[in-house]
């Protein structure tokens, strides 16, 4: 059973700085995982990925934030930086549960739509807001 519980969410100002962990358990280190959000009243998005070292983004936040997964302490982090109002959201720790999709690239692109989310494990969320 995968386990996946985000701590880090916050307040932040606009141009800001912020830093989200997730710690995982129960899971298998073949897939792809990584950080979604959802904003209120649209889909959950995929935000980035992380697979053997590999890394993908979307082009929203490429610069800006940056994935990064410790083996040792089964610890998935999002550092995000430059903060825009835009990326007020609830942040999702996933770990791919099927092996449905192609890529990593393509679980984000894909994965969090209502017609694939349960293909998917996810925390429980942690709120970012940016305000000015």
């Amino acid at each position: 059973l995968v386990q996946l519980v985000e701590t880090g969410g916050g307040s932040v100002q606009v141009g800001g700085s912020h830093t989200l962990s997730c710690v995982v358990s129960g899971t298998s280190k073949k897939r792809c995982m990584g950080w979604f959000r959802q904003a209120p009243g649209k889909e959950r998005e995929g935000v980035a990925s992380i697979y053997s070292g590999v890394t993908e983004y979307v082009d929203s936040v490429k610069g800006r934030f940056t994935i990064s997964q410790d083996n040792a302490k089964s610890t998935l982090t999002l550092r995000m930086g430059r903060l825009q109002p835009d990326d007020t959201a609830m942040y999702y720790c996933a770990a791919e549960a099927e092996d449905r999709f192609p890529s990593c690239r393509q679980w984000l692109w894909h994965g969090g739509s209502q017609a694939n989310v349960h293909y998917t494990s996810w925390g429980q969320g942690t709120q970012v807001t940016v305000s000015s």
